[in-house]
């Protein structure tokens, strides 16, 4: 493994322990581009489960990052209830109607059943093949929707906006029905051997107030968070945007690692809450992995390190949030070749001064 000392699960199981590693780790969040490694186009993988397990497994294979993540669009749940998603030919599902309409139509929704509605059952099927195939050597976790984002899902982000100060109790109905397919959707992952990973895209600071967070985002992860740790798993949990107003909130949720969006300050956060989570992050997906050269990728790595390289509870090194579809891979390569050299353990903070762009160490 390109002459590394240790296998990721090995990483990540010493980092956890407080043991001696070889490196930091490395998540690229590789989404919807695992399709571009094995030449296949993004409307392929939703529905075909074994398809999305070895675009997934051959991008883990040729990029050797630290944790696998089975993931096609946020919307698997919600569709799954009742959302109508709209999926072109060769780029990531979106949302094209909610489930429902007006609030009068709340009774008629029911928690998804995971082996059977929608797309669920294939995102299983990836999931099993891959900890089948490579779970042994890497931790393979399934994308997880937060019940408030999944409820946004289900009567469309303008609707609840207002209906959070207008019918709250209706917000905590669909919260609450969200919630029962996230722990039906999160057993079933456990089940087949998968670690659930939360992403609650819409509880960001950027959409709603850290009161709203608070009310209806906050009790319905913390129960989710519980309910993962109950079955002996650790959980990653991702926010898009800028959370710093949530920060402590997040980590009163008992995730065992907050993955912070390029929107948030990595040393306050580290300052603020690193010694009681691990961190992830932040590597900005767009204007640096897709937009920049190799040299901007091993800059923003260095920054990250330098910001949070030292976090009491441990950091991982990645991209802010999934990476989009055309990330070049001379990119994700060169954030590995930067974590490879600069996030050798313990950090080197000499290493780090400097700029320039070194490729892959020896």
């Amino acid at each position: 493994m390109i002459g590394e000392a240790m296998t990721p699960s090995e990483r990540l199981h010493a980092m956890a322990a407080g043991k001696s590693i070889d490196r930091l780790p490395c998540v690229p969040i590789m989404g919807n581009g695992a399709a571009r490694v094995i030449g296949v186009r993004v409307a392929e993988l939703r529905g075909n489960g074994p398809l999305l397990a070895r675009a997934q497994i051959e991008a883990y294979r040729l990029f050797r990052y630290d944790t696998v993540r089975i993931f096609t669009d946020l919307f698997v749940q919600a569709e799954a209830m009742g959302a109508i998603v709209h999926c072109p030919e060769d780029e990531t599902a979106y949302l094209r109607a909610p489930a429902i309409q007006s609030l009068d139509e709340i009774d008629r929704l029911r928690p998804a059943d995971p082996y059977k509605d929608g797309y669920l059952p294939a995102q299983l099927e990836a999931m099993r093949i891959a900890v089948q195939e490579i779970g042994q050597e890497v931790p393979v976790t399934g994308a997880l929707v937060g019940p408030f984002t999944n409820a946004t899902f289900l009567r469309g982000t303008d609707a609840i906006l207002r209906d959070i100060y207008h019918h709250p109790e209706a917000v905590h109905r669909l919260c609450q029905l969200s919630l029962e397919t996230s722990l039906r959707y999160a057993e079933a992952m456990m089940d087949i051997g998968c670690t659930p990973s939360i992403t609650d895209a819409m509880s960001s600071g950027s959409v709603i107030s850290r009161k709203a967070f608070e009310e209806f985002s906050f009790p319905y992860l913390k129960k989710l968070v519980d309910f993962i740790h109950s079955r002996g798993r650790t959980v990653t949990l991702h926010i898009c945007g800028n959370t710093n107003r949530i920060l402590e909130g997040m980590a009163a949720t008992g995730a065992d690692c907050l993955s912070l969006d390029n929107a948030v300050d990595l040393a306050e956060a580290k300052r603020r809450v690193g010694d009681r989570v691990r961190l992830m992050g932040n590597v900005p997906p767009a204007e640096v992995m897709l937009e920049g050269s190799p040299a901007d990728v091993e800059a923003a790595v260095k920054r990250c390190l330098r910001a949070a390289g030292d976090n009491p509870k441990g950091f991982i090194v990645a991209s802010g949030c999934s990476l989009p579809t055309e990330t070049p891979f001379a990119n994700i390569q060169a954030m590995m070749a930067a974590v490879r050299r600069y996030g050798r353990w313990p950090i080197d903070p000499e290493l780090l001064e400097g700029e320039g762009c070194h490729g892959v160490p020896d």
